[in-house]
């Protein structure tokens, strides 16, 4: 046993828990940053590999009245070579202290295309159960899945999305969504979002997004913030969202 004194190396095991700390923010690791949206791409985290996005502060207001959630947390794991499990969960601090959207499902990719450097279009399908809020009357499981389809109108990206499912309440909805993405330089990106989803029901709830993705230094953390506004009358008048993307390789810590 090493004794506490002058010259005394530091205990190897702090050590290595100090660089497995360091290393999440250093490790090179392949995150898209697929916030601010609410639809995605046709792309999944490598093998052991896995990617957090953090929204810390989204701002709905409609009339007068404004809604803070925080934190919006989607975790992604890959599981093998084209397949990851997301989590998903929403914090609403106000009016009341909610959790909401909480969620689980499978992302394949079933094409391989321009998201994997390879030709033609990528082609992925998410599905999985909806799992139980706080809110009132969402205390149902249900279930969604979504095809995605990626590629590129040069300069831009496209992502279409569309599905549907059953939500918490019991009722059937469908869901769409397109995202464009312009690359102004290597580490900054406009982009932008049309998405809708109809519930049996209830009105549509359509918005639009406008935003941007910035990559500041390190490859594997990117900021963003959007400003997203209502097209229909269900829908919040305006949302302000501002997150964090990053990513890292479990089996690095399991060298250390």
């Amino acid at each position: 046993m090493e004794h506490a004194g002058v010259g005394v190396p530091v205990e190897p095991r702090i050590l290595k828990i100090l660089a497995a700390l360091f290393a999440v923010l250093l490790i090179p690791a392949s995150a898209c940053a697929y916030r601010p949206f609410v639809s995605t791409d046709a792309a999944v985290a490598d093998p052991k590999e896995v990617e957090i996005e953090l929204g810390y502060f989204n701002l709905d207001r409609t009339g007068r009245e404004n809604t803070i959630s925080t934190p919006h947390v989607v975790l992604n794991y890959g599981l093998a070579k084209n397949l990851e499990l997301v989590a998903e969960f929403n914090f609403q601090v106000s009016p009341d202290a909610e959790l909401t959207d909480p969620s689980l499902s499978l992302k394949g990719v079933f094409k391989e295309g321009v998201l994997q450097d390879k030709p033609g279009v990528s082609v992925a399908v998410e599905a999985g159960p909806l799992l139980p809020s706080t809110l009132p009357h969402e205390d149902r499981v249900g279930f969604e899945a979504i095809a995605i389809v990626s590629g590129k109108l040069a300069p831009v990206t496209v992502h279409v999305n569309g599905g549907g499912g059953l939500d918490r309440v019991g009722h059937v909805f469908g869901v769409w969504g397109v995202i464009g993405e312009l690359p102004i330089n290597s580490k900054l990106r406009l982009v932008g979002e049309v998405n809708g989803e109809s519930t049996e029901g209830e009105r549509p709830k359509n918005s639009a997004l406008f935003g941007l993705i910035w990559q500041p230094t390190s490859r594997n953390v990117f900021l963003d913030a959007g400003v997203r506004h209502g097209i229909s009358h269900a829908t919040p008048d305006w949302q302000f969202t501002v997150g964090l993307t990053f990513g890292f390789s479990l089996s690095t810590f399991s060298r250390q």
